[in-house]
């Protein structure tokens, strides 16, 4: 994160005399959105605003474990850990058709309906040691926020963890399909044409989640708080800004704020990882490693694995391969974990082109290594926000969720990645090895793939000058920060 970014405002230093503001942060019990919230209240913490970070024992236990902030603000977030009744913690389906972590629904769940009464009773004590009560919660908690608009002195904010890509499609899919009349829903209508022409071939949003969690989601949008006070977004103008003006045009009687990128910009010592592919990674050429990923709710089927060894072998380019298998709902639950076998002999036929990592990987250091030129990734919003912040264009192989449409955003509007696998192929369909070859070559060594890495390095530095003194995230940030604390 740069420097500029750690200065505190002159509204924030009124209120570090005063302390008329305190925010809790309510977060989805999944990876993903844990720490995308837990970047966010670094963010304001560096404003010397208190922090309260709720959740589980064990989520947050994981969001500490996993967490990377380049300040020393750390102190200033509080953790507290709620008990609800035991959720179950079964190990992830590689065989399963639909890629989708049904494995963590159970927990999700849990958590959504189980904290809200520890919360409604923390968040009511709370509100007497404070002028303003600031809430931001996930959009898809707000079971557990249920009542928060009770609190006088409360103001509400939805986290949406998505890419403002991804929920302007979702505002226009559900206004058009909603809309009273022939004139409303021709103006919603004509909005969607212009924005995401039939050319994207945008999948369908009942594709991308089993039934299951659609109805969770549709349930969570049901409790949104009435009065919420706006929306928060993980995203940056300089990257969706005509995503973020179709979202204000529509929800007009909102405030929006977008004030990514949340992750880091830059990682300095003491933060640096210790992780021996750091190091590996130091010895390699500019721009010449290819990092592969599939985030924490990717469960690989043995026989997918083998094809993508092999394809990385065949393609003769350096390589990073994060091989993991899906989070469980406690990643603190070791039984029956799975560890892949790769090909018989892999290690010798890779030499020292590859190194296969088993252990969870430091994502933000290895984008933002001067080695690292390409990252196959399943496109979560996460790992897309970290790709465009260090300037790394993307092999995209998107597997559930938002992450379909992300990968849209990334190939066809951007124009900063490959196609692995398209949308529309049988997910159960095993994707080949030459499959995989051809998409690694494609992107580290063929012309289209230098194209692709110019571009995103332009928009990588872009977003970084965001960040700083004057740029466009930092100047919303520090609005925001001023609203909050007005």
């Amino acid at each position: 994160m740069s420097s500029q970014r750690n200065v505190i405002s002159g509204t924030a230093a009124k209120n570090s005399d005063q302390l008329p503001v305190v925010v809790v942060m309510v977060p989805l019990a999944a990876h993903g959105h844990l720490n995308q919230l837990l970047h966010l209240s670094h963010l304001l913490s560096a404003f010397n605003i208190p922090v309260h970070f709720v959740g589980t024992a064990t989520h947050n236990r994981q969001a500490k474990l996993r967490r990377t902030h380049t300040s020393t603000d750390g102190g200033a977030i509080q953790f507290h850990d709620f008990d609800i009744p035991r959720f179950q913690s079964p190990p992830p389906d590689p065989t399963t058709t639909q890629k989708f972590p049904t494995h963590l629904i159970p927990s999700i769940t849990a958590a959504a309906i189980h904290l809200h009464l520890p919360l409604a009773t923390f968040l009511r004590s709370l509100s007497t040691k404070a002028k303003r009560l600031v809430v931001i919660h996930d959009s898809l908690m707000s079971s557990a926020v249920e009542g928060v608009d009770t609190i006088p002195n409360s103001e509400s904010y939805s986290f949406h963890s998505i890419s403002a890509f991804a929920v302007a499609l979702h505002i226009l899919e559900r206004k058009g399909t909603a809309a009273g009349g022939n004139n409303g829903k021709h103006k919603t209508t004509t909005l969607y044409e212009d924005y995401f022409p039939k050319e994207l071939n945008v999948p369908p949003l009942e594709e991308c989640f089993p039934a299951e969690f659609l109805e969770f989601i549709g349930a969570q949008f049901r409790r949104m708080p009435g009065n919420g006070a706006g929306k928060i977004y993980n995203a940056c103008r300089v990257i969706e800004g005509q995503f973020l003006e179709v979202i204000q045009r529509v929800e007009h009687h909102l405030h929006h704020w977008a004030l990514g990128p949340f992750n880091p910009v830059k990682i300095s010592p003491p933060f640096k990882s210790t992780c021996s592919c750091i190091a590996w990674l130091d010895q390699q050429a500019p721009r010449s490693v290819m990092y592969v990923s599939f985030g924490t709710t990717t469960a690989m089927a043995d026989q997918q694995i083998k094809e993508i060894a092999n394809g990385l072998a065949r393609s003769h380019q350096r390589f990073i391969w994060v091989l993991r298998d899906a989070d469980k709902a406690d990643i603190f639950d070791g039984a029956n974990v799975r560890k892949s076998d790769l090909p018989e002999g892999y290690k010798d036929l890779i030499g020292d082109r590859g190194l296969v990592v088993r252990e969870w990987a430091p994502q933000l250091e290895i984008l933002s290594h001067r080695a690292t030129g390409g990252f196959m990734t399943h496109c979560g919003w996460n790992s897309c926000m970290e790709s465009l912040t260090m300037g790394v264009p993307v092999a995209a192989w998107p597997m559930h969720s938002d992450q379909p449409r992300n990968t849209v955003l990334m190939t066809a509007v951007l124009q900063v990645g490959v196609v692995v696998k398209e949308w529309g192929r049988k997910q159960e369909e095993v994707v080949a090895a030459a499959t995989v070859e051809a998409a690694v070559r494609r992107l580290m060594v063929s012309e289209e793939g230098m194209v692709m890495r110019r571009k995103a390095e332009w928009l990588g530095k872009a977003v970084r000058r965001s960040v700083e003194d004057g740029g466009d995230s930092r100047r919303e940030l520090e609005a925001f920060v001023a609203h909050i604390t007005r």
